[in-house]
């Protein structure tokens, strides 16, 4: 049975992990489920970025993934960078099985406005999918509103939805089976 299993990291709301878990689980119509299993991503961090290396940490999930995970997706609050950009979103291992997204700049709070949790949870399931398109071998899509589309500003999330446009669906759906 293709499962996804997320496993949280860090000090992240239950309820949204849960949402995320269920959310995932509707637009892929494949099971979802949250791991006990911890991870611990200090050997992950730059102290003079003042963030965590997301590559480094599909490193570490590697060694979550069981044959009962399909795709293994992390999630976390903490600051996400890849050598060449100042931050990141998210990160997946492309074609592989690992993937991870941070809700450290996904929070309206980070840009210095009232908490907002329907935009959250909005904001992390696209970057979710988008993650989990890219362990597809899908690239990013021109189309602005797939969910494939590139982010570099969650003013870039905002204007896409979760779904994927129909020249990426096929694409996904060819490995999901539905």
């Amino acid at each position: 049975m293709k499962r996804i299993q997320l496993l949280p990291f860090g000090k992240i709301d239950d309820a949204l992990v849960a949402d995320l878990s269920a959310d995932l689980a509707r637009v892929f119509s494949v099971s979802s489920e949250i791991l006990d299993a911890r991870l611990d991503p200090a050997s992950a961090y730059n102290p003079e970025r003042g963030q965590h290396s997301s590559t480094q940490i599909l490193a570490l999930m590697s060694a979550h993934v069981t044959p009962a995970a399909w795709r293994l997706l992390g999630i976390t609050p903490f600051d996400l960078y890849i050598p060449v950009l100042t931050f990141v979103f998210g990160e997946a291992q492309v074609g592989g099985a690992c993937a991870v997204v941070s809700a450290h700049r996904l929070t309206q709070e980070f840009y210095g406005l009232p908490h907002d949790p329907d935009l959250l949870r909005a904001r992390l399931l696209k970057e979710a999918v988008h993650e989990l398109g890219h362990t597809f071998s899908l690239s990013h899509c021109e189309d602005y509103e797939c969910v494939m589309a590139s982010s570099h500003a969650v003013e870039r999330i905002d204007l896409k939805t979760s779904r994927f446009c129909p020249e990426c669906r096929p694409k996904v759906f060819a490995v999901v089976g539905s």
